[in-house]
C-alpha cells in the first residue's frame, strides 16, 4: 500500500461527503444546537476526532484479520481475491452514493444488530455541553452502521496488516471531516447542495471508478 491507496481512500471519504451529510448530519446538529460559536468549534472537532480514531481502529482490526487469512492462500492469489472484494464494494457503494442501487442499505441495517447495543449510550451524552463529551460521542458513533464506512472497511482487509489498515481508515476518515465541520456551521445551506441529483450522481460515479480501478 502505498501513498496512491492513501490519497484514493481520501478522495472516496471527500466524495463520499454526500452521503456522511445524510447519515450524522442529525448527530452533528444536536452538537451545535444551542452552543455559542466559540464553544461549537471544539467540541465538533472533539467529536469528529472520535470519529476518526474509531474508523482507525476498525481499519487496523480488518487491516489484521485480513492478513492473517491471506496467509492461508498464495500471496497473489491472496491479493487479486482480497482486492477485488474491495472494488466490488466501492462500486457498490458508488451506486448508493448516486442513488442508482440502495443494496447497501440491507448491510447498514445488518449492522444495525451491533448498534442497538452501542446507541444508548450515546444517548446519556446528550445534549452535549463540553469537549469531553463530544469525543466520547464520537468514539460511539464512528461505530454507526454505514454503508461507506463498511466499503472503505472491506478495502483494509487487503491492505497488507494492521497498521496500513489503520492508515488507510485514517485516511478515509480525514476525507469525511470537511463536510461534516462544514454541517456544523452552515447546515442548512450544504444540506441542499448534497440532494442535488446531480451532485450525488457525480459523487457516486467517481466512487465507482476508483472501484473499477481496484479491480
Amino acid at each position: 500500500m502505498g501513498s496512491v491507496d492513501l490519497l484514493s481512500a481520501f478522495v472516496v471519504g471527500l466524495l463520499g461527503g454526500v452521503h456522511c451529510v445524510g447519515m450524522c448530519g442529525g448527530i452533528v446538529g444536536a452538537l451545535s444546537f444551542g452552543l455559542p460559536a466559540e464553544r461549537n468549534l471544539p467540541i465538533l472537532f472533539a467529536y469528529n476526532l472520535g470519529r476518526i480514531s474509531s474508523y482507525t481502529l476498525a481499519g487496523a482490526l480488518m487491516g489484521a484479520i485480513g492478513f492473517y487469512f491471506s496467509g492461508l492462500l498464495p500471496v497473489q492469489i491472496a491479493q487479486k481475491v482480497l482486492l477485488s472484494f474491495a472494488g466490488l464494494f466501492l462500486i457498490l457503494m458508488g451506486l448508493y452514493l448516486a442513488g442508482w442501487w440502495n443494496v447497501l442499505s440491507r448491510v447498514e441495517r445488518a449492522g444495525g444488530v451491533l448498534w442497538r447495543r452501542i446507541e444508548p449510550l450515546g444517548r446519556g451524552l446528550l445534549p452535549v455541553r463540553s469537549v469531553r463529551h463530544g469525543l466520547l460521542l464520537g468514539l460511539l458513533w464512528g461505530w454507526l452502521p454505514c454503508g461507506l464506512v463498511y466499503s472503505a472497511l472491506v478495502w483494509t482487509v487487503s491492505a497488507g496488516g494492521a497498521l496500513k489498515g489503520a492508515l488507510l481508515m485514517l485516511a478515509f476518515g480525514l476525507g469525511t471531516l470537511p463536510n461534516l465541520l462544514l454541517m456544523g456551521v452552515a447546515a442548512a445551506q450544504l444540506n441542499h447542495w448534497v440532494k442535488q441529483p446531480a451532485v450525488r450522481a457525480v459523487a457516486g460515479a467517481l466512487v465507482i471508478v476508483f472501484g473499477l480501478f481496484l479491480l
